[in-house]
Order: C-alpha cells, then sequence, then structure tokens
C-alpha cells in the first residue's frame, strides 16, 4: 500500500492563520474530517471520539472518567485524577477543539455545539475532580473560549433554519454564560473589551438590524415578568411554545 502523503499534501496548499478543513471519504466508503496543517494533514472520525478509539471500552475518555467517579461515589471514596488520567483527559479536551474549529469551518453548526457541549461537560468533571488548583485553572482558562464557539454555533444554525429570534437569543444566553466566566476570573468590567465578547456583539447588532427585530419574544417576556404584567407574560409564553412547536 502507498502510504505516501505527498500528493494530498500538493493538492492543498495550506494557508496560515485559516482553519482549512474537508470531508472526505476513506477506503471503507465512512466520510472523515481532513484538516490541513503546516506539517500536513490530521484526520478526524465524525463520530465518537476524534481518534476513531473507544478508551477502556467506552465512547469517550469523559465517559471513562464519569464511570470511575461515579463507582468512586457509590463507595464513598474520593475520587481524584491521577497523572496518567490528566494526561489523557488533556489529549482528549485537544482532539474535541480540533474537531470543533473543523465544523465551524465547514458551517456544520450542530456538530459544533455537540462537541462544544461535551468539552463544557469534561471541564466540569474536571472541574470536581482536579488533582489541584493549578490543573483546575489550566482548563478553566478556556472555557470562555468553548463558550464562544458554542455561542457562534447555536446563533448561526438558528438564522439556518430561518428564526433570526432565536438567534439572538442564543446569543444572549451565551453571553450571560460568559458574563460568569468573566465573573469567576473577577474579570467582569473588562468583559465588554474582549474581542469575543465584542464579535458576539456585532453579530447581535447585525441581526437585530437586518431582521428589524426590536425585542424578541423572550426579551419581552422577561419585561413583562420585570413590569408584574402576568398577562402579558402568559400570553408571551403561549407564542413561544407555539413557536417551539
Amino acid at each position: 500500500m502507498n502510504q505516501d502523503i505527498d500528493l494530498v499534501l500538493r493538492d492543498w496548499d495550506y494557508k496560515p492563520g485559516v482553519v482549512q478543513a474537508r470531508i472526505v471519504e476513506a477506503h471503507d466508503r465512512r466520510q472523515v474530517i481532513q484538516m490541513r496543517l503546516d506539517l500536513g494533514v490530521l484526520q478526524l472520525e465524525i463520530d465518537g471520539r476524534p481518534d476513531g478509539t473507544r478508551p477502556k471500552g467506552h465512547e469517550t475518555y469523559y465517559h471513562y472518567l464519569e464511570d470511575r467517579a461515579r463507582a468512586a461515589q457509590k463507595l464513598g471514596q474520593p475520587f481524584v485524577l491521577d497523572e496518567e488520567q490528566s494526561q489523557e483527559a488533556d489529549q482528549e479536551f485537544l482532539q474535541f477543539y480540533h474537531r470543533r474549529v473543523c465544523w465551524l469551518a465547514l458551517r456544520q453548526y450542530a456538530q459544533a455545539i455537540r462537541d462544544a457541549d461535551h468539552t463544557l461537560t469534561f471541564m466540569d468533571l474536571v472541574k470536581r475532580h482536579s488533582p489541584g488548583d493549578e490543573y483546575t485553572q489550566a482548563h478553566e482558562q478556556y472555557r470562555g473560549f468553548v463558550l464562544f464557539h458554542r455561542t457562534q454555533a447555536a446563533s448561526a444554525l438558528a438564522v439556518e433554519k430561518d428564526n433570526p429570534e432565536q438567534a439572538i437569543d442564543e446569543l444572549r444566553d451565551g453571553l450571560e454564560r460568559l458574563k460568569a466566566f468573566f465573573i469567576d476570573f473577577g474579570l467582569e468590567e473588562q468583559m465588554e473589551e474582549d474581542p469575543m465578547v465584542q464579535h458576539l456583539r456585532r453579530i447581535e447588532t447585525t441581526l437585530r438590524e437586518q431582521y428589524a427585530i426590536g425585542a424578541t419574544l423572550h426579551e419581552q417576556l422577561e419585561q413583562a415578568i420585570a413590569a408584574e404584567d402576568y398577562e402579558r407574560a402568559a400570553q408571551l409564553r403561549d407564542a413561544l411554545k407555539k413557536r417551539e412547536r
């Protein structure tokens, strides 16, 4: 079997600063993602763990650690990540990061949300069972970046489904979650200066102008509750339920 990838690299020029991704068909006809890097190409599975493995027989290493933590809890014992587990967790975080940015580049927003949610859930587990503050902070510092990606994807998916109001609500929800992130790091006053936040604000402004949306149904509901206009609030809840259906 010819293992030379010179032809692949020659026909796919590397562009610095740009996420270059494509979906191709492997020899067994399954679809995989390829990501162009300066030194070659990464190939990732589209489902399960990006490297296609099943750590300790589990779908992902997160699921393995979750089982270990649950088993320890049943025995009334603490569960703390050891050095090997910490390294394995870091490897999976990196793999899901690569696939997440590929999904965003490919405009496959539902898949980007799925992978972002996996990472956020895994970060929660690591935070609960971290071996120390240094390891915790090394991961928590990236939570805002993952939330940014998830918010982008959720908003874009709503626009794709012709639901600009939901897109704005997704942006507002994401910004609230980012606010909690900045508060945790004592940086709330600097939040509006952050490039991620500014980018999401610009998207929100563009959507409101493009679709002439002053206040979404969710925003109107919040205003009605704040004004104690419960009849109006009930009407808005019904409208939201109808829209969701």
